[in-house]
């Protein structure tokens, strides 16, 4: 990973640990200095902050103590249990944490060679795209002799209140951390796409069948290393970290650290009537509180349950603030969950593996409209397509897709009062199977997707799309903002996923000897009817051809059928205006494919641009014999290489 780590702040650790150990002095950061800059831009904390070393708060400084568990951490006095909630999720995954604390061992402390200790720490981020190390010293904000933040439930354990420092070098405060997203912190942890799910909205509380659908999902994810948090909303009028009848905190963040689906023996089916138990275990942050209901640590429900049943679920008896819940209890009980997937990209795994693209864009303002690139949400009709296009094809017949679009961390932006992420999202349209150049108008095209349009850095999708091409239209909900973004997609076949960044085809020196187009004109075959029978079962296999120039384009085959519906598109841009466009209609067959009919086009822009149906006939003119068999196309042309 190391070649393609980037420095934040040009900090080099292992430079600067050498430097301080040659001096014999320990390292303080200049750039996240120990001073009030570093705590706050508004809100100053109610008494004065000392900043001490590990080694002043305690006798055996620790990196770990016991190893990393998702029991160390408590959250302190700043309001960033979103922070904590995403570490104890991290913390259960050993290969995602020793990303974010690299050669960790090498950065204990190492009580027989104190001489070597310098006060220096590194962690490193996945942020926006890309792994950057930060690198921070020792001292740490306390009041009284104890740490006022993020801290372990052992005295000499200092992992977490180090991770949240680097955390809030990165974000230019501690404050800047007060209030967030917990799918925002997993995030930088681990470079996981983001799901936000709305369970109220999904009525996953009241109809079962979406529960076990959502059950299943986030047992796939948990079992492939995903991340998963929950919430509760507070309604109008109720408050923040309010506790509910239930002993659940409402606008507090939870981590989800078990997911289990049990079979139950004949002795556990008579006591609970079920033959599956659904259950979900969560974790405060704050390290107590919990959860009061059934299979609450002391309810009914365990007592019906042996030690070695007890045991095989991993449970807890301690109020350590971890606790177990059916899974309807909680679809009942929380309004919002984060699901942050690990895709696999991997080709040595035994699970499916996705392929990845990863663009970076920008929403960008001018005032020439081929030029602007910040055209707000599809209700601005007149400038929707005046954003970032991306262009992709699915390959296979229908493939799923996953599309993440992420806003830059406006975080760094909070004392300057611009710290919310903007609202944002996306659109996909199905297009001409040839398009290169980008959309200047919506015709043909099929709009399939729309995100949510939300203001959370990430908007994320899931959808199976059938075979052909598609544009992706990234955009922000109102028109004029600037900001950039990641744009990831996922595929099971290679999408070739690029920006269209032409308006059209490029003139060159080529265009002088070899003509440069004149027109444009897309073309919609929406079906073929009535075609002539062509084997024993009365049915057929076409495709459609078209062809304009020396161009072909043909569609996928449809089969067993005289009534094919094919809405192919297709888009060619024309030197010679007066020679047609020619659509064919074929019968697919081992050997050699059978003509069934065509139509002849001249596809000018005085033709109607209604949808039409045409009477196939033979080869030759337009006037050839007839033959069993129409068309319905949809055809668009214009003069004007930008219209379409």
């Amino acid at each position: 990973m190391s070649s393609s780590v980037q420095l934040f702040r040009d900090q080099k650790y292992h430079e600067l640990k050498g430097q301080c150990i040659q001096q014999r002095q320990l390292f303080e950061d200049p750039e996240f200095p120990a001073s009030d800059e570093s705590l706050f831009y508004q809100s100053a904390p109610p008494r004065k902050v000392e900043w001490k070393r590990p080694k002043d708060l305690c006798e055996d400084p620790h990196l770990f103590v016991n190893g990393i568990s998702s029991h160390d951490l408590h959250q302190g006095t700043l309001g960033n249990c979103w922070f904590v909630a995403a570490c104890s999720c991290l913390a259960l995954r050993k290969t995602l944490w020793q990303q974010v604390i690299p050669d960790f061992n090498e950065q204990e402390w190492d009580p027989k060679n104190p001489e070597k200790y310098a006060g220096i720490f590194r962690f490193r981020f996945w942020c926006f795209g890309e792994w950057t190390e930060v690198v921070v010293d020792d001292l740490l904000p306390t009041m009284d002799g104890k740490l006022i933040y993020c801290h372990s439930n052992v005295k000499n354990e200092f992992w977490s209140a180090l991770l949240e420092k680097a955390y809030a070098k990165l974000a230019g405060s501690y404050e800047a951390l007060d209030g967030g997203s917990a799918a925002d912190a997993i995030v930088d942890f681990t470079g996981a796409v983001a799901e936000s799910i709305d369970l109220v909205q999904g009525k996953y509380g009241d109809i079962i069948s979406e529960q076990m659908k959502l059950f299943e999902d986030l047992l796939k994810v948990h079992k492939r290393g995903g991340l998963i948090s929950c919430s509760i909303m507070a309604s109008s009028g109720s408050t923040n970290e309010v506790e509910t009848e239930m002993g659940l905190v409402i606008g507090h963040a939870y981590s989800v650290t078990a997911i289990r689906k049990l079979r139950l023996g004949e002795r556990l089916i008579f006591s609970f009537k079920a033959e599956k138990l659904f259950m979900i275990r969560l974790r405060n942050p704050w390290g107590k509180r919990e959860w009061n209901g059934a299979w609450s640590d002391n309810s009914e429900e365990w007592k019906k349950v042996s030690n070695s049943e007890r045991k095989s679920l991993g449970l807890t008896l301690e109020n350590d603030g971890e606790f177990w819940m059916t899974f309807e209890d909680w679809c009942k009980n929380f309004t919002d969950v984060d699901v942050c997937r690990i895709v696999n990209t991997s080709y040595f795994s035994i699970h499916k593996t996705w392929e990845k693209k990863m663009m970076h864009g920008a929403w960008a303002k001018n005032s020439e409209p081929l030029l602007n690139r910040s055209g707000g949400c599809f209700d601005n009709k007149e400038t929707f397509l005046q954003n970032p296009q991306y262009v992709f094809d699915v390959k296979k017949t229908e493939d799923k897709v996953l599309v993440s679009l992420q806003q830059e961390d406006r975080r760094k932006y909070k004392k300057e009062g611009r710290g919310d992420s903007i609202p944002i999202g996306f659109e996909i349209f199905k297009v001409e199977d040839n398009r290169s150049y980008r959309l200047h108008k919506l015709t043909v095209q099929e709009r399939v997707a729309t995100s949510l349009y939300i203001n959370t850095r990430t908007v994320f999708l899931k959808r199976i799309l059938k075979q052909g091409r598609y544009v992706l239209i990234p955009t922000t909900y109102h028109p004029g903002i600037i900001t950039k973004f990641i744009l990831r997609l996922f595929t099971d076949v290679p999408s070739k996923l690029r920006e269209l960044k032409a308006d059209k085809p490029k003139m060159t020196c080529w265009s002088l000897l070899c003509g440069y187009p004149r027109r444009v004109t897309q073309i919609k075959i929406h079906s073929a009817e009535g075609l002539q029978k062509q084997d024993r079962s009365g049915g057929a296999d076409p495709y459609v051809l078209i062809k304009c120039e020396n161009q072909n384009m043909r569609s996928p085959v449809q089969h067993d059928t005289t009534s094919a519906i094919f809405d192919t598109q297709v888009i060619f841009y024309r030197k010679n205006i007066d020679s047609p466009i020619i659509v064919q209609v074929w019968n697919s067959n081992i050997l050699c494919d059978q003509f069934l009919g065509q139509a002849v086009l001249a596809a000018s822009p005085s033709d109607p641009r209604e949808q039409q149906t045409l009477q196939l006939r033979g080869r030759g003119s337009r006037e050839a014999a007839e033959v069993p068999g129409h068309i319905t196309v949809k055809v668009f042309s214009s003069d004007d290489l930008v219209e379409l």
